[in-house]
Protein backbone atom coordinates (compact mmCIF):
# COMPACT_ATOMS: atom_id res chain seq x y z
CA UNK A 1 0.00 0.00 0.00
CA UNK A 2 1.69 3.38 -1.05
CA UNK A 3 1.08 6.67 0.61
CA UNK A 4 -1.27 8.02 -1.83
CA UNK A 5 -2.98 5.55 -0.98
CA UNK A 6 -3.88 5.92 2.68
CA UNK A 7 -6.47 8.58 2.57
CA UNK A 8 -9.00 6.93 4.42
CA UNK A 9 -9.30 5.31 8.33
CA UNK A 10 -9.35 1.79 7.25
CA UNK A 11 -6.52 2.23 5.44
CA UNK A 12 -4.92 2.98 8.81
CA UNK A 13 -6.83 0.18 10.29
CA UNK A 14 -5.31 -2.29 7.59
CA UNK A 15 -1.63 -1.42 8.14
CA UNK A 16 -2.14 -1.13 12.28
CA UNK A 17 -4.09 -4.46 12.50
CA UNK A 18 -6.89 -2.84 14.11
CA UNK A 19 -10.89 -2.29 13.87
CA UNK A 20 -11.32 1.44 11.92
CA UNK A 21 -13.16 2.13 15.41
CA UNK A 22 -9.98 1.49 16.93
CA UNK A 23 -8.60 4.06 14.58
CA UNK A 24 -11.08 6.80 14.97
CA UNK A 25 -10.88 6.57 18.67
CA UNK A 26 -6.87 6.43 18.87
CA UNK A 27 -6.66 9.34 16.75
CA UNK A 28 -9.06 11.27 19.13
CA UNK A 29 -7.68 10.49 22.31
CA UNK A 30 -10.04 8.33 23.47
CA UNK A 31 -9.51 7.08 26.91
CA UNK A 32 -10.27 3.44 26.56
CA UNK A 33 -7.77 2.63 23.95
CA UNK A 34 -3.94 1.20 25.88
CA UNK A 35 -0.89 3.81 25.31
CA UNK A 36 0.34 1.28 23.02
CA UNK A 37 -2.06 1.03 20.27
CA UNK A 38 -2.42 4.86 20.37
CA UNK A 39 0.88 5.05 19.39
CA UNK A 40 1.05 2.71 16.78
CA UNK A 41 -2.01 4.33 14.89
CA UNK A 42 -0.11 7.44 15.53
CA UNK A 43 3.31 6.15 14.01
CA UNK A 44 1.50 4.98 11.08
CA UNK A 45 -0.60 7.77 10.28
CA UNK A 46 2.55 10.11 10.46
CA UNK A 47 4.21 8.00 7.93
CA UNK A 48 1.74 8.01 5.85
CA UNK A 49 1.15 11.43 5.94
CA UNK A 50 -2.65 11.02 7.01
CA UNK A 51 -4.24 13.73 8.51
CA UNK A 52 -7.98 13.98 10.03
CA UNK A 53 -9.88 17.12 8.80
CA UNK A 54 -10.58 17.76 12.56
CA UNK A 55 -12.92 21.06 11.67
CA UNK A 56 -15.24 18.84 9.53
CA UNK A 57 -14.95 15.89 12.19
CA UNK A 58 -16.54 17.88 14.69
CA UNK A 59 -18.94 19.38 12.71
CA UNK A 60 -20.05 15.54 11.83
CA UNK A 61 -19.61 14.55 15.78
CA UNK A 62 -21.38 17.53 17.15
CA UNK A 63 -18.35 17.93 19.31
CA UNK A 64 -16.15 21.14 20.46
CA UNK A 65 -12.97 19.33 21.61
CA UNK A 66 -13.42 21.74 24.50
CA UNK A 67 -14.45 20.89 27.81
CA UNK A 68 -16.09 23.28 30.61
CA UNK A 69 -14.24 22.90 34.41
CA UNK A 70 -16.04 25.07 36.53
CA UNK A 71 -15.65 26.45 40.23
CA UNK A 72 -18.79 27.27 41.89
CA UNK A 73 -18.21 29.95 44.49
CA UNK A 74 -21.58 30.29 46.25
CA UNK A 75 -20.15 29.06 50.29
CA UNK A 76 -19.01 31.65 52.57
CA UNK A 77 -15.90 29.39 52.80
CA UNK A 78 -15.14 29.05 49.52
CA UNK A 79 -11.86 28.50 47.91
CA UNK A 80 -10.89 30.97 45.56
CA UNK A 81 -9.42 29.62 41.97
CA UNK A 82 -5.42 30.49 42.87
CA UNK A 83 -6.30 28.23 46.24
CA UNK A 84 -2.90 25.60 46.05
CA UNK A 85 -5.35 22.81 45.95
CA UNK A 86 -7.44 24.05 43.09
CA UNK A 87 -4.53 25.23 40.92
CA UNK A 88 -3.22 21.12 41.23
CA UNK A 89 -5.81 19.78 40.06
CA UNK A 90 -6.46 22.08 37.05
CA UNK A 91 -3.23 21.70 36.17
CA UNK A 92 -3.48 17.55 36.01
CA UNK A 93 -6.91 17.98 34.31
CA UNK A 94 -5.07 20.31 31.75
CA UNK A 95 -2.47 17.87 30.99
CA UNK A 96 -4.98 15.18 30.98
CA UNK A 97 -7.45 17.42 28.40
CA UNK A 98 -3.58 17.91 26.60
CA UNK A 99 -3.11 14.34 25.61
CA UNK A 100 -6.57 13.87 24.27
CA UNK A 101 -6.28 16.53 22.06
CA UNK A 102 -8.90 18.81 24.35
CA UNK A 103 -8.91 22.35 25.21
CA UNK A 104 -10.04 23.11 28.85
CA UNK A 105 -12.43 26.68 29.22
CA UNK A 106 -12.02 26.99 32.87
CA UNK A 107 -14.74 29.55 35.20
CA UNK A 108 -16.31 30.00 38.27
CA UNK A 109 -19.74 29.48 38.49
CA UNK A 110 -21.53 32.36 39.67
CA UNK A 111 -24.29 30.51 41.96
CA UNK A 112 -26.40 33.77 42.09
CA UNK A 113 -27.32 33.37 38.94
CA UNK A 114 -29.93 29.62 39.00
CA UNK A 115 -28.89 29.33 35.52
CA UNK A 116 -25.38 29.36 35.31
CA UNK A 117 -24.35 25.65 35.25
CA UNK A 118 -27.60 24.89 32.76
CA UNK A 119 -25.94 28.00 30.61
CA UNK A 120 -22.51 26.40 30.08
CA UNK A 121 -24.39 22.94 29.34
CA UNK A 122 -27.04 24.42 26.24
CA UNK A 123 -24.23 26.89 25.55
CA UNK A 124 -22.62 24.84 22.64
CA UNK A 125 -18.96 25.81 23.73
CA UNK A 126 -18.07 22.15 25.28
CA UNK A 127 -18.74 18.81 25.10
CA UNK A 128 -18.63 17.84 28.96
CA UNK A 129 -18.05 19.81 31.76
CA UNK A 130 -15.99 19.22 34.95
CA UNK A 131 -17.32 20.55 38.32
CA UNK A 132 -14.35 21.07 41.36
CA UNK A 133 -16.52 21.20 44.74
CA UNK A 134 -20.22 21.15 45.00
CA UNK A 135 -19.66 24.66 47.20
CA UNK A 136 -23.54 25.15 48.17
CA UNK A 137 -25.13 24.06 45.14
CA UNK A 138 -25.81 20.21 45.63
CA UNK A 139 -29.47 20.57 44.40
CA UNK A 140 -28.50 22.39 41.73
CA UNK A 141 -25.71 19.69 40.23
CA UNK A 142 -28.58 17.02 40.83
CA UNK A 143 -31.26 19.22 38.95
CA UNK A 144 -29.01 19.82 36.04
CA UNK A 145 -27.30 16.28 35.96
CA UNK A 146 -31.25 14.83 34.69
CA UNK A 147 -30.74 15.89 31.63
CA UNK A 148 -26.76 16.64 31.04
CA UNK A 149 -25.26 13.22 30.89
CA UNK A 150 -21.36 14.91 30.38
CA UNK A 151 -21.20 15.52 34.20
CA UNK A 152 -18.64 14.89 36.73
CA UNK A 153 -18.41 16.30 39.73
CA UNK A 154 -15.01 16.23 42.30
CA UNK A 155 -16.10 16.30 45.62
CA UNK A 156 -18.36 13.78 48.53
CA UNK A 157 -20.31 11.35 47.40
CA UNK A 158 -23.94 11.73 45.51
CA UNK A 159 -26.29 9.52 44.21
CA UNK A 160 -27.60 12.53 42.24
CA UNK A 161 -24.98 12.62 39.77
CA UNK A 162 -21.26 11.16 38.41
CA UNK A 163 -19.21 12.28 41.10
CA UNK A 164 -15.29 11.72 42.41
CA UNK A 165 -13.33 12.13 45.33
CA UNK A 166 -11.60 11.10 48.56
CA UNK A 167 -13.17 9.46 51.27
CA UNK A 168 -13.35 12.26 53.18
CA UNK A 169 -14.82 10.93 56.49
CA UNK A 170 -12.15 8.18 56.64
CA UNK A 171 -9.88 10.86 56.01
CA UNK A 172 -11.12 13.08 58.85
CA UNK A 173 -10.74 9.90 60.53
CA UNK A 174 -7.42 9.21 59.96
CA UNK A 175 -6.04 12.57 60.65
CA UNK A 176 -7.31 11.91 64.04
CA UNK A 177 -6.57 8.47 64.54
CA UNK A 178 -2.81 9.47 64.06
CA UNK A 179 -2.55 12.21 66.76
CA UNK A 180 -4.53 9.92 69.39
CA UNK A 181 -2.16 7.10 68.55
CA UNK A 182 0.55 9.76 69.42
CA UNK A 183 -0.86 10.71 73.00
CA UNK A 184 -3.19 13.83 71.90
CA UNK A 185 -5.93 14.19 73.96
CA UNK A 186 -7.82 17.57 73.49
CA UNK A 187 -7.79 18.00 69.88
CA UNK A 188 -9.67 20.59 67.99
CA UNK A 189 -10.95 21.03 64.76
CA UNK A 190 -10.28 23.82 62.71
CA UNK A 191 -12.22 24.28 59.73
CA UNK A 192 -16.30 25.34 58.39
CA UNK A 193 -18.32 22.18 58.33
CA UNK A 194 -20.61 23.98 55.22
CA UNK A 195 -20.07 22.01 52.93
CA UNK A 196 -20.39 18.36 51.71
CA UNK A 197 -16.50 17.64 52.00
CA UNK A 198 -15.96 19.40 55.01
CA UNK A 199 -18.73 18.21 57.07
CA UNK A 200 -17.77 14.48 55.81
CA UNK A 201 -14.10 15.62 57.41
CA UNK A 202 -15.56 16.78 60.34
CA UNK A 203 -17.71 13.77 61.09
CA UNK A 204 -14.75 11.49 60.36
CA UNK A 205 -12.99 13.14 62.65
CA UNK A 206 -16.01 13.44 65.51
CA UNK A 207 -16.50 9.30 64.81
CA UNK A 208 -12.81 8.70 65.81
CA UNK A 209 -12.56 10.41 69.00
CA UNK A 210 -16.00 8.94 69.92
CA UNK A 211 -14.41 5.43 69.28
CA UNK A 212 -11.72 6.55 72.22
CA UNK A 213 -14.01 7.84 74.64
CA UNK A 214 -12.91 11.35 74.50
CA UNK A 215 -15.26 13.98 74.41
CA UNK A 216 -14.41 16.60 70.95
CA UNK A 217 -12.60 19.39 71.28
CA UNK A 218 -13.05 23.35 70.22
CA UNK A 219 -14.03 23.93 66.93
CA UNK A 220 -12.17 26.62 65.10
CA UNK A 221 -14.36 28.07 62.63
CA UNK A 222 -11.76 28.98 59.94
CA UNK A 223 -12.74 29.38 56.07
CA UNK A 224 -10.93 27.65 53.40
CA UNK A 225 -10.17 30.72 52.09
CA UNK A 226 -8.38 31.51 54.91
CA UNK A 227 -5.78 34.29 53.92
CA UNK A 228 -2.77 36.33 55.05
CA UNK A 229 -4.89 38.36 57.58
CA UNK A 230 -4.37 35.49 60.48
CA UNK A 231 -5.21 38.33 63.53
CA UNK A 232 -8.96 36.37 63.84
CA UNK A 233 -7.42 32.59 64.17
CA UNK A 234 -4.45 34.26 66.68
CA UNK A 235 -7.02 35.44 68.43
CA UNK A 236 -9.60 32.32 68.17
CA UNK A 237 -6.86 29.60 69.20
CA UNK A 238 -5.70 32.23 72.39
CA UNK A 239 -8.58 30.61 74.46
CA UNK A 240 -7.79 27.74 73.87
CA UNK A 241 -4.14 27.30 74.74
CA UNK A 242 -4.24 28.05 78.86
CA UNK A 243 -5.20 25.97 81.88
CA UNK A 244 -5.79 21.84 82.01
CA UNK A 245 -8.38 22.12 78.78
CA UNK A 246 -5.76 23.56 76.42
CA UNK A 247 -5.74 22.32 73.15
CA UNK A 248 -2.50 19.87 72.48
CA UNK A 249 -3.93 19.10 68.55
CA UNK A 250 -5.26 20.35 65.51
CA UNK A 251 -6.88 18.68 62.46
CA UNK A 252 -7.33 21.02 60.44
CA UNK A 253 -9.87 21.02 57.52
CA UNK A 254 -7.25 21.83 54.66
CA UNK A 255 -3.44 21.97 54.39
CA UNK A 256 -4.04 26.61 53.78
CA UNK A 257 -5.82 26.37 57.13
CA UNK A 258 -3.18 24.00 58.83
CA UNK A 259 -0.60 26.16 57.46
CA UNK A 260 -2.16 29.63 59.06
CA UNK A 261 -2.90 27.49 62.23
CA UNK A 262 0.90 26.38 62.74
CA UNK A 263 1.99 30.10 61.84
CA UNK A 264 -1.02 31.18 64.67
CA UNK A 265 0.68 29.18 67.58
CA UNK A 266 4.33 30.51 66.75
CA UNK A 267 2.57 34.15 67.60
CA UNK A 268 0.72 32.83 70.54
CA UNK A 269 4.44 31.31 71.90
CA UNK A 270 3.61 27.67 71.11
CA UNK A 271 5.21 24.81 69.34
CA UNK A 272 5.07 22.41 66.52
CA UNK A 273 4.63 19.21 67.36
CA UNK A 274 6.06 20.30 70.96
CA UNK A 275 3.03 21.75 72.33
CA UNK A 276 0.45 21.34 69.81
CA UNK A 277 0.36 18.76 66.92
CA UNK A 278 -1.08 19.71 63.24
CA UNK A 279 -2.46 17.79 60.74
CA UNK A 280 -3.44 18.94 57.66
CA UNK A 281 -5.86 17.38 54.69
CA UNK A 282 -5.10 17.65 50.79
CA UNK A 283 -0.79 17.35 50.76
CA UNK A 284 -0.43 20.33 48.53
CA UNK A 285 3.12 21.02 47.28
CA UNK A 286 4.32 23.58 50.18
CA UNK A 287 2.88 20.99 52.54
CA UNK A 288 6.27 19.27 52.61
CA UNK A 289 8.30 22.66 52.57
CA UNK A 290 6.86 24.41 55.16
CA UNK A 291 8.60 24.92 58.82
CA UNK A 292 7.52 22.34 60.54
CA UNK A 293 6.74 20.09 57.03
CA UNK A 294 2.74 19.40 57.26
CA UNK A 295 2.02 15.42 58.56
CA UNK A 296 -1.59 15.61 56.20
CA UNK A 297 -4.01 13.50 54.55
CA UNK A 298 -3.35 13.20 51.20
CA UNK A 299 -5.48 13.28 48.23
CA UNK A 300 -4.27 11.61 45.35
CA UNK A 301 -5.12 14.31 42.39
CA UNK A 302 -3.05 12.89 39.30
CA UNK A 303 -5.32 10.14 39.99
CA UNK A 304 -8.47 11.86 40.33
CA UNK A 305 -7.84 13.69 37.13
CA UNK A 306 -7.61 10.95 35.25
CA UNK A 307 -10.48 8.87 36.47
CA UNK A 308 -12.50 12.06 36.35
CA UNK A 309 -11.12 12.40 32.40
CA UNK A 310 -12.09 8.75 32.18
CA UNK A 311 -15.86 9.01 33.42
CA UNK A 312 -16.07 12.55 31.67
CA UNK A 313 -15.42 10.69 27.92
CA UNK A 314 -16.90 7.88 28.60
CA UNK A 315 -20.20 9.96 29.34
CA UNK A 316 -19.65 11.39 26.27
CA UNK A 317 -19.73 8.44 24.31
CA UNK A 318 -22.95 7.81 25.88
CA UNK A 319 -22.18 5.72 28.48
CA UNK A 320 -23.26 5.71 32.22
CA UNK A 321 -20.34 5.18 34.11
CA UNK A 322 -20.96 5.91 38.30
CA UNK A 323 -19.19 7.42 40.94
CA UNK A 324 -16.04 6.64 42.45
CA UNK A 325 -14.42 7.07 45.89
CA UNK A 326 -10.67 7.25 46.29
CA UNK A 327 -9.18 5.71 49.81
CA UNK A 328 -7.35 9.00 51.04
CA UNK A 329 -3.37 8.14 52.69
CA UNK A 330 -1.81 9.78 55.73
CA UNK A 331 1.45 11.39 55.03
CA UNK A 332 3.36 11.81 57.90
CA UNK A 333 5.99 14.52 58.35
CA UNK A 334 6.85 16.82 61.06
CA UNK A 335 4.01 18.52 62.46
CA UNK A 336 2.57 15.59 64.09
Amino acid sequence: MTQRQVTRLADIAALAGVTTATVSRALSGHAQISPATRQKVLAIAADHGFRINQTARNLRLGRTQAIGVVIPLGHPSAQGVSDPFYTALIGQLMEGLALRGHAMLLSSGAPEDAGWLESLALSGRVDGIIVLCQSDQDARLREVARTYRPLVVWGEASAGYCCVGTDNHAGGRLATEHLLAAGRRRIAYAGMTDIPELAARHAGYLAALADAGIAPGPQIGVPLSFDADRAPLTQGLAGHLAGPQAIDGVVAASDVIAMGVIRALAENGRSVPGDVAVVGYDDVSLAAHVLPALTTVRQDLEQAAAIMLDLMFRRIDGEEPGSLQLAPQLVRRQSA
